[in-house]
């Protein structure tokens, strides 16, 4: 069963969407998804996991009434009403943090609020979480020396086998490193991890019922290594792992120059992609799509989907942060959440965990 099939008349999932850093764009962009898009009540429960203060001050900011902010105890008393922000309040008052400033509270609290749905999710409580941007910066001058919230929620999760996938329309971009230096990038980029991020996006295209469709592995060097001209890495490391994958059932090519690869893709030849390093797919997908995209974590046993953005802090409390990705991740873990499951022990059994 395809997982578009294994959405079919089910009860729609609630959500939690976590607030990030306080002082970044948060809490402005939650609170207009949640009180302008009043369409998403219909595919999702959503409330809010964060701070009530950091919200009352961006809504006041907004020119519309505090009283839009409503704390419940727990997702089982969210309302859902249209217009309404329901948050949880996990820890203490943030309403002291400055917006648009680096501060060690925010950063402990962006982590306590992913921390907080990660256990909500343990006990079933929500089928999804859909994350604001957090400042890593700040998340480490918390002691939280986490590269982000991918790392984290794997943590919480007690995975290693996961990936941070970027998504707009069809088009998922896996990644086989992601926040480390290039340095360490190269050096990550090993056989092993290559065979498990194969399987992963297999297993992920299976679940959704793609698995016919093939796994396009973009070159680690220029021009694929050009016959080891360039590097040796693609002949001895990709190459392999691509025919391994072969071997296994998983429809794999590659490894494809990436300059070749990221334009076919954007044009339709390519849905299911792994770039070998962050920037080798983040800056390709990030020129065409912008704000029409979502970063998913394929891996975990929860849907869990992000903005593609950071926290900006140079327009924090301006009223004119965009809260478009924010909704297209509310909406892909909405049509995601009641078929993870198969996602999930899909992923879980083809890679082990």
């Amino acid at each position: 069963m395809s997982l578009s099939q294994s959405t079919q008349n089910r009860a729609i999932p609630t959500l939690a969407v976590t607030l990030g850093d306080v002082a970044g764009i948060g809490p402005e962009i939650t609170a207009k998804m949640l009180m302008n898009h009043h369409e998403l009540r219909q595919r999702a429960r959503l409330f809010v996991i964060g701070d009530a203060a950091a919200l009352r001050k961006a809504v006041r900011a907004l020119g519309e009434n505090e009283d839009r902010v409503r704390v419940v105890e727990g997702p089982e008393q969210a309302s859902n009403h249209p217009g309404l922000i329901e948050v949880m309040q996990a820890g203490p008052d943030l309403g002291h943090v400055p917006l648009g400033e680096l501060h060690a509270d925010a950063g402990a609290g962006s982590v306590r609020f992913v921390t907080t749905a990660c256990a909500l999710a343990r006990e079933g409580r929500i089928q999804g979480i859909v994350t604001a941007p957090l400042n890593k910066a700040a998340m480490h001058m918390a002691g939280h020396k986490w590269p982000g919230h991918t790392e984290l929620l794997a943590h919480e999760f007690g995975v290693k086998t996961f990936s941070l996938v970027l998504s707009a329309g069809d088009l998922y971009i896996f990644h086989a490193t992601t926040h480390v230096s290039l340095r360490q990038a190269i050096e990550d980029v090993n056989p092993q991890r290559m065979r498990a991020v194969l399987r992963l996006a297999g297993a992920f295209a299976q679940a959704l019922g793609r698995g016919d469709e093939p796994v396009a592995v973009a070159g680690l060097n220029p021009h694929a290594g050009e016959n080891g001209i360039f590097g040796t890495e693609d002949a001895e490391i990709l190459a392999p792992a691509v025919a391994q994958a072969n071997a296994e059932g998983i429809k794999a090519a590659g490894p494809i120059p990436a300059d070749a690869l990221f334009p076919q893709a954007v044009r339709g030849k390519w849905k299911f992609v792994i770039a070998c390093y962050h920037d080798q797919g983040h800056a390709p997908f990030k020129s065409v799509y912008g704000d029409d995209g979502v970063n998913i974590t394929v891996g975990l046993p929860v849907v869990r989907v992000s903005v593609d953005h950071g926290t900006a802090f140079d327009i924090a409390g301006k009223g004119i942060a965009r809260e478009d990705s924010l909704v297209l991740a509310a909406e892909r873990a909405a049509a995601l959440a009641p078929g993870w499951s198969h996602v999930w022990e899909t992923a879980r059994t083809t890679t082990g965990g």
